[in-house]
């Protein structure tokens, strides 16, 4: 039985400064709020909405489709207050826009990410469910974000997620002075092994949050760092923003689709033609 508790948020929410009609049915998850500018450049028109914190919210059109984008700050905790409630004000769809280290050989920076799946190395996932449930990327995103880079042309790789709580430790990198975690030298060769993708800090809440509440949730991130290589460039930022950017379109589509076909899920057998 739940206690009573306190709620912050009337219509407008408490962290985000956010009401229903500031944000469109599915927004975009930068965690850097510096990274806004830089997916409204693909929008043909935005309106900022709110600002407090770390959570910047805009909301436009993109090839006539509502879209909107929330930055989330770093990390999950963060993320699933963006999560909590923006899902409040009625949003259905979230993607995560991110940047992230690659772990598998063959991925080079500037490459895309789209997120399977994710190991829930974060720990706010674990305050709402039991540990071994799956952060599991909606496949209806996962499709649109594929889609999306192959019109786009951009190289990618689909595949599973670690979501770490530290950049640093958490990651297998080394602390001040050297400091050395238990165990983080041998995390990335076990990851690597398990055919983990890449490395980043928030998708894994994400993706949990929404499939608990019945909502739609992924992620595409950018390689900024290869760890097999040692190789890190803040290069092709702008790939993700515009994959995620033009999959929201095509999610538009699908739901379209599904509702003149008369079906609650998109599949392979109808067309986005």
């Amino acid at each position: 039985m739940s206690h009573d508790s306190e709620n912050p948020n009337a219509d407008v929410q408490y962290h985000l400064e956010v009401a229903p009609d500031d944000v469109a049915n599915t927004v975009l998850l930068p965690g850097n709020p510096e990274r806004l500018e830089k997916i409204v450049a693909f929008w043909d028109e935005y309106e900022m909405r709110a600002h407090h914190r770390e959570y910047r919210t805009a909301t436009g059109e993109a090839d006539g489709t509502p879209i909107s984008v929330t930055s989330t700050g770093i990390g999950s905790p963060s993320a699933a207050i963006a999560v909590e409630e923006l899902a409040r004000v009625g949003v259905e769809t979230f993607i995560r826009v991110g940047s992230c280290g690659a772990i598998q050989p063959e991925m080079a920076v500037g490459d895309l990410v789209i997120t399977t799946g994710a190991v829930r190395q974060e720990g706010t996932s674990d305050e709402y469910v039991r540990e071994d449930y799956p952060a599991a990327a909606d496949y209806e995103v996962v499709s649109a974000l594929v889609a999306a880079a192959e019109r786009l042309g951009y190289d990618y790789h689909t595949g599973v997620t670690m979501s770490a709580d530290s950049f640093y430790a958490g990651q297998g990198r080394p602390g001040f002075d050297g400091f050395e975690a238990a165990g983080s030298d041998e995390l990335v060769d076990e990851l690597k092994a398990a055919n983990v993708t890449n490395i980043e800090m928030e998708a894994s809440a994400i993706l949990t949050l929404a499939s608990l509440y019945g909502l739609r949730a992924g992620a595409v991130c950018t390689v900024y760092a290869n760890r097999e290589t040692g190789e890190f460039r803040t290069e092709g930022e702008s790939r993700a923003a515009e994959t995620a950017t033009l999959a929201t379109h095509l999610l538009a589509k699908m739901d379209a689709v599904k509702r003149e076909a008369g079906v609650d899920r998109w599949h392979a057998g109808l067309s986005l033609e």
